[in-house]
């Protein structure tokens, strides 16, 4: 597939235009599409027939042709008018932006789940946009004087889809039920959760294999986690952590696709911290990590407590690296108060540098379960509590008195607590 991207600027508003575009190359791409040309505008307004107005148009659809593009993508949404106005005006197909997203989400998904919430979303936008889709369809609403010979493809067109969102609906909403239940019972087991959020290949998936010895797919294209992972994390205190990889963040991502993917990025909700992901290379990480806390505001995790971490130092030179180093430790001795929400680490995934002081910082971070000293008086039949302890806590020492067994153990104070251990004095 040959693409056209195309933006619309306005002027002295949108500053980061160029970035954007770039970002939708990289999207088109990862699309399988091939980018043969882009053009961007700078205008005070939107043309409210076809975004770009007129003599656009005409320019737009002279260079597609002389190009040889078969397909144009715009950087903005565009609505049901604009999409049939330009589809007649470019003789081309037209996909905005957040079609190219829908169709890369629906590339990806591989489970069930995945592809539940996608095609809600692709439902929830195709909705509105059914009038004016080719000439099968009749583009007159309901309403005397307006039924045509086609109304009743378009009316029972929107029926079923209706009835299928509804369908989908009902099958989140069960799968939103499961997830409580599974989260419910990492509760019950004392295991905690951390979640890895970031801009779209930041390098997460990397990062999530390097702590967990995992082996989950990854690529440097966008978008290339979508469905949720879950893997244990070993912390230097042995306390039971769960690490989850959560799909990829990215500027402009529509409101809807936030709510398609609400069960899935409930696990950030549960999370007991979030560890922001942030590629250190990338010119633009300022804008991505503004983008990323936006989306984490809008889903009101914003105050759980966070730890960020600056990914792929391997490819810095080393004056940039000199550079960003002497940035972090000013803001960090600039801080009043040096808590999980503002510590940050420098790693690289591929390399392994500095994973080491990122588990520690994360076991640091674990503020509402933290590790103590405890003695523990066991029967010696008590297997579970005695593997409980050995795989969940660091033993120091073990005695058997009278049929009983007694621990001494440094675990984490849930645990403590469920196995009714006396609270020792650290050495």
């Amino acid at each position: 597939m040959v693409g056209w991207a195309s933006s619309r600027r306005q002027a002295l508003v949108v500053p980061d235009a160029e970035e954007t575009l770039a970002e939708l190359r990289d999207l088109a791409t990862s699309a399988g599409a091939r980018v043969v040309g882009s053009d961007l505008q700078r205008s005070p307004e939107p043309h409210p027939a076809t975004l770009i107005g007129g003599g656009k148009v005409q320019e737009v659809r002279a260079g597609a042709r002389a190009a040889g593009a078969d397909l144009v993508l715009f950087d903005h949404d565009l609505t049901p008018t604009q999409l049939r106005n330009l589809e007649q005006a470019l003789d081309l197909k037209v996909l905005d932006r957040t079609q190219l997203i829908l169709d890369i989400f629906a590339r990806r998904a591989r489970t069930r789940e995945g592809q539940l919430q996608v095609e809600l979303a692709q439902l929830n936008y195709l909705l509105p946009r059914l009038g004016g889709r080719g000439t099968l369809l009749s583009r007159l609403g309901g309403g005397i004087g307006t039924r045509g010979p086609g109304e009743q493809q378009l009316e029972s067109d929107r029926r079923r889809i209706r009835a299928r969102i509804r369908k989908l609906r009902e099958a989140i909403e069960r799968v939103r039920s499961q997830r409580a239940l599974h989260r419910a019972h990492r509760r019950a087991q004392n295991f905690l959760t951390v979640a890895l959020v970031g801009y779209t290949n930041a390098g997460k998936s990397t990062l999530f294999n390097a702590l967990t010895r995992s082996a989950v797919p990854t690529s440097a294209r966008l978008f290339a986690t979508l469905d949720p992972t879950v893997r244990a994390l070993e912390l230097e205190s042995r306390r039971p952590v769960l690490l989850s990889d959560t799909v990829g963040f990215i500027r402009k991502l529509p409101a809807h696709l936030v709510a398609a993917f609400r069960a899935t990025l409930e696990e950030l909700e549960e999370a007991s911290l979030i560890l922001h992901v942030t590629d250190a290379c990338q010119e633009e990480r300022e804008q991505q990590d503004a983008a990323v806390e936006g989306l984490l505001e809008a889903l009101g995790v914003a105050a759980t407590p966070r730890l960020h971490v600056w990914n792929k130092l391997d490819r810095l030179e080393p004056r940039e690296r000199d550079r960003l180093t002497a940035s972090l430790a000013g803001r960090q001795n600039a801080a009043e108060s040096f808590d999980a929400g503002a510590q940050e680490v420098m790693v690289s995934a591929l390399s392994g540098e500095g994973l080491d002081t990122l588990r520690r910082c994360i076991d640091e971070a674990l503020k509402e379960d933290p590790v103590v000293e405890a003695q523990f008086d066991l029967s010696a039949s008590d297997g579970e509590g005695l593997a409980l302890l050995h795989r969940h806590g660091t033993v120091l020492s073990t005695r058997h008195v009278n049929g009983r067994v007694r621990v001494r153990a440094r675990v984490t104070t849930s645990l403590r607590n469920r196995l009714n251990g006396i609270p020792l004095p650290s050495p």
